[in-house]
């Protein structure tokens, strides 16, 4: 479903666009990732709406065909890349799982701020902002997915994400088309 409006309490959340995440391969070049996380950023914080910047610090316990997850991480691993510019109103979260609201208060934060919407980009399509959307639209908020502001490691588990899951729990478009919402907003 393309981008239809954005509610007037529309929240950005950043999924993991962290030093460790961001250095690693993906299926998309992440400087183009980046650039249009940033340019929602900025767009956001210029109409006074909240930004939430998410970082992954840990996995859940539980055993899966994967393997185990890796706890310890290198210095720096977590660190918000600069590009963010992180600003004191900016809304922090450090998540242990792969979605940004267990155990992290961010619903309570959105809801305080009154909002309604959330718009959700960042890394990994298919894990970090899959389930942060899925949550999202799971407590009832609007969820908007400008799919060229993610990647994920591979191109099959993006696409997959993007043409399976997505249209089920979100509006989809670009970062032009939000970007066009938020300018019929000013």
């Amino acid at each position: 479903m393309p981008v239809t409006t954005l509610d007037p309490r529309t929240a950005l959340i950043v999924v993991d666009l962290q030093r460790g995440i961001v250095g690693l391969a993906g299926a998309h070049p992440v400087t183009g990732v980046v650039e249009r996380a940033t340019t929602l950023v900025r767009a956001f914080r210029a109409r006074g709406l909240p930004v939430v910047l998410v970082t992954v610090a840990g996995a859940p316990a539980g055993r899966t065909d994967a393997g185990p997850t890796p706890l310890d991480f290198p210095d720096g691993w977590t660190d918000l890349i600069p590009e963010l510019d992180q600003q004191p109103d900016d809304i922090l979260v450090t998540k242990h799982s792969r979605s940004a609201f267990p155990g992290t208060r961010l619903e309570e934060h959105l809801r305080a701020l009154d909002v309604t919407q959330v718009v959700v980009v960042g890394i990994a399509t298919s894990s970090g902002v899959e389930s942060t959307a899925r949550d999202a639209h799971e407590h009832g908020f609007h969820v908007t997915l400008p799919v060229d502001a993610m990647t994920d490691r591979t191109l099959e588990r993006h696409e997959h994400s993007v043409t399976r899951i997505f249209p089920r729990i979100a509006e989809t478009g670009t970062t032009q088309d939000v970007l066009d919402r938020l300018g019929r907003r000013a």
